[in-house]
């Protein structure tokens, strides 16, 4: 075992004062206004709208139950009520939530301003990984053009918006810096994955991902991988080829419980990693630098960490 390298205290200090800026900007000057009524398809995204927009925004999350599978999601008539009211909507795109465009079809508005954040990236439709919140850089872009949006339709308090972006923007750097901390450390240990949930925050975090892709996908669209892949992954822990393995916690199929018992049982750490953000008790940032914690606590100490979950 090596010893500890990564603290994720400062980090989160960094991330708690400039949240706390955030939400006292927020109490100030409250009014009577309508305020402007805003969806995010998956509940990550809406958190972030919900910072930028403050006590001028009203957020709904379509997707936000992190014990539930998200490939199963059903709408119902009052998901469809709130986007057929909603002025703007934040979407994922790459075929996550295709269910939104069906929705918002369903109700056409020409006033609504609808965000997919494949677009912003410019990301093509073939993209493999369609997880996108994890990239980096992905949430100050969205907070961007959320800000830049929510003062089109409101002007009168484009520079709160402006405010709250650059509260956010600086809450953001406590998890840019636990990157690169992190990076710094422990670049170049292997990992193994049961889909590609979090696999652009382990790119990021410069940890090879020793699970075959192919397998990777095919957990991620339910259906059973090949002999081979399986035996790959199960050779990844009996050898103890990997330092840890990401575990999608709200996922699960026969193959994967086996494949976490043997890790189990091979004293491989198990990291939970969520594709809705785990609530109550996160916002975007500290589900991110919790998610980096938990891989620094399986590299330094092989500790697993089964749960993100927090009990109110």
């Amino acid at each position: 075992m090596r010893s500890p390298r990564f603290s994720l205290t400062h980090w989160l200090l960094v991330a708690a004062v400039a949240l706390s800026a955030l939400a006292g900007a927020a109490t100030a000057g409250a009014s009577s206004q309508s305020v402007i009524q805003a969806v995010g398809a998956e509940n990550q995204y809406a958190n972030v709208i919900a910072q930028i927009g403050g006590e001028y925004v009203h957020v709904e999350a379509v997707m936000s139950n992190p014990a539930t599978d998200p490939h199963e999601f059903e709408a119902s008539t009052s998901v469809a009520r709130e986007i057929a009211s909603a002025q703007l909507i934040v979407q994922n795109g790459v075929g996550y939530d295709a269910f939104m465009q069906q929705l918002e079809s369903a109700s056409p508005s020409a006033a609504r301003k609808v965000v997919t954040v494949q677009s912003l990236l410019r990301l093509p439709s073939s993209t493999k990984n369609p997880h996108l919140w994890y990239k980096p850089t992905t949430m100050p872009t969205v907070a961007k053009v959320v800000a830049h949006d929510l003062s089109a339709m409101d002007p009168s308090h484009s520079s709160y918006f402006a405010t709250h972006l650059r509260l956010f923007d600086v809450s953001m750097l406590a998890v840019t810096r636990a990157i690169e901390e992190f990076r710094a450390n422990y670049a170049g240990d292997r990992v193994a994955t049961t889909e590609p949930v979090a696999d652009y925050l382990l790119t990021a975090l410069g940890l090879m991902n020793s699970t075959p892709f192919s397998f990777q996908a095919d957990i991620m669209n339910g259906i059973d991988p090949s002999p081979e892949d399986v035996a790959t992954q199960e050779n990844l822990f009996s050898t103890h080829a990997v330092k840890m393995f990401c575990y999608n916690a709200q996922v699960s199929s026969p193959v994967t419980v086996s494949l976490r018992d043997l890790a189990k049982k091979s004293h491989v750490p198990i990291v939970a990693v969520y594709e809705t953000m785990p609530t109550p008790g996160y916002d975007y940032q500290s589900w991110m630098l919790a998610e980096i914690n938990a891989l620094a606590k399986a590299i330094d100490h092989d500790t697993s960490t089964t749960s993100l979950l927090k009990h109110s």
